[in-house]
């Protein structure tokens, strides 16, 4: 086996009970796993502070490197910009979410959680995906799990902009070969086990084609799995911080004691009690150093030659170079990752002072959140509406719930009672307002215009019921008896 992916040395993965198309393309989508899996996994270390730097020249001795010097700022940039980008609810302007079973899909997934996993993974290695399944059992009827791009992977059809395929690799044993999958295919998945050296392979047809919905971070044409928030510029500049705390380490150990110097004697002629030489210690890590006085009878000695040994002291070596780098690197750092340099600097920031400054310095990170959510929505879109089909026991997603949608938290931090002014000063523009270009003038984005123009419409349909049983006079049945 090559790779510890269960792949033979022609990378094939032989499944009997597969049809010859299903073989190809599982052999290909196990390669491409484990061409990606390096790359993976790396970013994966970082994030989990698994990371450790490699010893470069000999400057440094490498017992320093051996201490497991880490540092979270990759972790920080991931968790900086998904924090910010959280899924509230879903919303349907113009119906009842909760009558469809929208609540019991978001509790039966645990769906917050389960959003919030996924873009964590998206963020770590481009994209994630959303696989929607029927329950088995005592499993609720409709389920949507998360694959990383560890562990799943496939083809993107630009023109479809779906997935047309997707491997997801289940479990393996200890040497990390495959003992399970799912292979995702147009109207049917196929599940393969591998029990005692045999295959048990499964085919089930379903009519929701690829039943697959990949969250991307950042795609763009050409590279529709997107891009790792956890960059090459960012790899590099942690590893040189790394580097420098490493140094600054060896520093601290060496250079930040002060020298003393022996004029007349060597440090070895420091006797202590029975004749114990008690600066060997202090000599070795070069606290104290000696230099003795020349014999009398040197042609170069001066008649004035001391008698007894003097010491002078030197003061301690700063370490202002070494958190001047560190300092520089974490500027670099948040630069890069559109963060403010209070998340990572030591000196040299200033904390905001307002609302306003503190809105200024989250800036490129908010205007991050905005695109990332953006990218994100429609996949989990529509993930939701298949999961709501499975589980009406639709066998087409119906037009009409087109009009449900994520609802995200507001990006912005705004406090309770900024918001509440707000609040109270736009509530009765809203009240008043006759069209969707006030409602978007107001400030509203199109999600929140959507719904209050169907409020307005339900609250106006009610009015003009009201009017007509005012108006309408009871029916007189034949008995006499009035009745409405």
């Amino acid at each position: 086996m090559r790779g510890g992916m269960g792949v033979s040395q022609f990378d094939t993965l032989t499944v009997p009970g597969l049809s010859d198309d299903e073989q190809t393309t599982v052999n290909r989508l196990v390669k491409t796993l484990k061409d990606r899996e390096p790359r993976n996994l790396l970013r994966q270390r970082l994030y989990d502070n698994q990371e450790v730097a490699r010893r470069i020249g000999d400057t440094i001795p490498s017992a320093y490197f051996n201490m497991g010097i880490v540092l979270g700022w990759t972790g920080k940039a991931v968790d900086a910009l998904g924090r910010r980008c959280t899924l509230e609810r879903f919303v349907w302007a113009d119906g009842d979410l909760d009558a469809l079973g929208g609540r019991k899909v978001w509790d039966d997934n645990n769906l917050r959680s389960e959003i919030n996993s996924a873009k964590v993974s998206s963020l770590i290695h481009g994209p994630a995906f959303l696989v929607n399944t029927t329950g088995e059992g005592d499993e609720p009827e409709s389920l949507i799990h998360v694959r990383d791009a560890l562990n799943a992977t496939g083809d993107w059809n630009p023109r479809r902009r779906r997935m047309d395929n997707l491997l997801s690799v289940i479990d393996r044993d200890d040497q990390r070969n495959i003992t399970e999958f799912a292979l995702y295919l147009d109207g049917v998945t196929v599940t393969a086990v591998k029990q005692d050296g045999k295959w048990d392979v499964e085919h089930q047809e379903h009519p929701w084609g690829v039943p697959v919905e990949a969250m991307v971070y950042k795609p763009r044409v050409g590279r529709a799995m997107g891009a790792s928030r956890i960059s090459r510029p960012l790899i590099g500049l942690q590893k040189q911080a790394v580097r420098a705390l490493i140094r600054l380490e060896g520093h601290m150990d060496i250079y930040s004691y002060p020298d003393f110097w022996l004029l007349g004697a060597l440090a070895n002629d420091v006797k202590g009690e029975g004749d114990v030489n008690v600066a060997a210690m202090a000599a070795a890590l070069g606290r104290i150093r000696g230099i003795p006085d020349l014999p009398a009878d040197d042609p170069n000695a001066r008649d004035n030659n001391l008698d007894r040994a003097d010491i002078k002291q030197f003061p301690a070596s700063a370490p202002t170079p070494n958190l001047a780098q560190l300092n520089a690197l974490a500027k670099l750092f948040a630069r890069e990752s559109s963060l403010p340099d209070s998340s990572l600097a030591i000196t040299d920031f200033a904390n905001p002072t307002s609302a306003d400054a503190y809105d200024a310095s989250q800036r490129d990170l908010i205007d991050e959140a905005d695109g990332a959510v953006e990218d994100w929505s429609p996949a989990v879109k529509r993930s939701h509406l298949r999961a709501l089909a499975i589980l009406n026991g639709e066998t087409e997603i119906p037009p009409e719930w087109q009009t449900i949608e994520p609802k995200w938290r507001d990006r912005r931090y705004t406090s309770k009672s900024a918001q509440a002014d707000a609040g109270s000063k736009i509530v009765p523009l809203i009240a008043a307002a006759m069209s969707e270009v006030e409602l978007e003038l107001l400030g509203l984005d199109e999600q929140q215009v959507r719904r209050v123009m169907a409020e307005k419409r339900r609250a106006s349909g009610s009015a003009v019921l009201d009017r007509l049983r005012a108006v309408t006079p009871p029916v007189e049945p034949a008995d006499g008896n009035a009745a409405s």
